[in-house]
Formats: structure tokens, C-alpha cells, sequence
């Protein structure tokens, strides 16, 4: 499912206009994006969690060349699902 399917999914449960479904769910994830960039855990219960991790630089191999190259250190998103998404899916 992509952004658009999920947006025309919300809009039909709901009964709304897909712009209105669009427009929340954009403002649900700036909110999520705006909580990780300060540094927050978001939690959906029963979803999951997010969170931002710092990555370790690392040593790398450049595959078109083979030279050893660093990896400078990075932050990422990590994922953790939650208890009732692992049940759905099993």
C-alpha cells in the first residue's frame, strides 16, 4: 500500500474527501517526522515505535573500485512493532 492508496482508504472509511484525508495524514506524520527530530519515541500502541538511533561510522568497501572508504556516523529510524501487529501478521 502506498500513500495514495492509504489516503483513499482513510477517505472512505471515513467518508470523507480524499483532500481532507491527505491533509491529515500529512499532518500526522510532520508531527511524527517534527517529535523524532527532537530527539522523541513516537508510539502507536499497539502498532509500534519509532525512534532515532545514532549509527557508528564504519568502515566500508566502495564495490566499482574496492577502496576501503569511512562511513561517517549517521543518525536513522529505527521500528518496533508492536504486540498486536505481530499478531496480525503471524
Amino acid at each position: 500500500m502506498n500513500k495514495g492508496e492509504l489516503v483513499a482508504t482513510i477517505a472512505e472509511t471515513r467518508g470523507i474527501t480524499k483532500v481532507q484525508a491527505e491533509r491529515a495524514l500529512n499532518i500526522v506524520l510532520k508531527n511524527m517526522a517534527d517529535a523524532m527530530e527532537r530527539g522523541e519515541r513516537v508510539t502507536l500502541v499497539g502498532f509500534g515505535s519509532f525512534r532515532v538511533v545514532e549509527r557508528a561510522a564504519q568502515k566500508g568497501r566502495n564495490p566499482q573500485t574496492g577502496q576501503t572508504i569511512t562511513i561517517p556516523a549517521h543518525n536513522v529510524v529505527k521500528f518496533k512493532p508492536g504486540k498486536r501487529l505481530c499478531e496480525k501478521v503471524q
